[in-house]
């Protein structure tokens, strides 16, 4: 996990704070309210980012769940996350996995979950969740809330909605901790930086790449804007070569 080599740096994230405070105030719900929780948001927001934190530090069982996956498949994965050998039919394997939860009181994070939902089989979630009162926590895209108003007994057992945040100059500023270490970026810089990747994380670590392996290039131990100059930052689109059309 990306959390087991850079530690807690990433911990003053935004996002990371939110998710995993969420995750506190799941496990610590009272007995008769949910323990479903949902973190959502555009792609790129540093919603993974937070999952994996917040499985280190609450010592949650995670799966990132992929387009191919049977529900078979998505059960299998959980045990293998668990390190349980699964049971041979997907009734067995959810008591399996319910039955772990129970017992360990740890939670589940489940990331990319609008793949469980489009395939139908987000009320497998729930069966888990109804035979074990987990703290259990929902990753997804903007339109995860939408999607899953279609099941309405799973959308009754969610106890915080939690719509990720767009990075900011303090987020950026953690990010340039991590991604470029040899180099004091200074706040012009930054905010150049969160403008161009239009606050998204991931387009902000690119950009914090990009600037500290240019600045070992120059030789550069600090770089501001009028440093950096008309040097290109990384947007997000694809760049148009003249006399070439779409």
């Amino acid at each position: 996990m990306l959390t087991q080599t850079i530690g807690n740096t990433i911990a003053p994230l935004q996002n990371v704070s939110l998710c995993s405070q969420a995750i506190t105030n799941a496990m610590n719900r009272a007995e008769h309210l949910p323990g479903i929780i949902a973190l959502y948001g555009p792609s790129g927001w540093g919603k993974t980012f937070a999952a994996t934190y917040s499985a280190n530090k609450h010592r949650a069982y995670y799966v990132q769940c992929k387009s191919a996956w049977t529900r078979k498949a998505f059960l299998k994965a959980v045990l293998e996350e668990m390190g349980i050998a699964p049971a041979s039919t997907i009734y067995e394997m959810v008591d399996q996995i319910s039955q772990e939860l129970a017992l360990s009181g740890r939670p589940l994070i489940i990331d990319e979950t609008d793949f469980l939902v489009e395939r139908k089989y987000i009320e497998i979630v729930r069966d888990i969740y109804e035979s074990s009162f987990a703290t259990i926590l929902l990753i997804g895209e903007e339109h995860l809330p939408a999607k899953l108003k279609k099941w309405e007994r799973f959308h009754n057992r969610v106890l915080n909605w939690i719509p990720a945040q767009p990075a900011t100059l303090s987020d950026s500023k953690i990010l340039a901790n991590i991604y470029a270490p040899d180099v004091a970026i200074h706040d012009d810089l930054l905010i150049k930086v969160v403008e161009a990747s239009r606050n998204v994380t991931r387009r902000i670590c690119v950009n914090l790449n990009k600037i500290n392996e240019i600045s070992k290039l120059e030789g550069w131990d600090e770089v501001d804007n009028s440093l950096w100059g008309k040097r290109d930052l990384f947007t997000g689109h694809g760049s148009i070569r003249n006399g070439v059309s779409g």
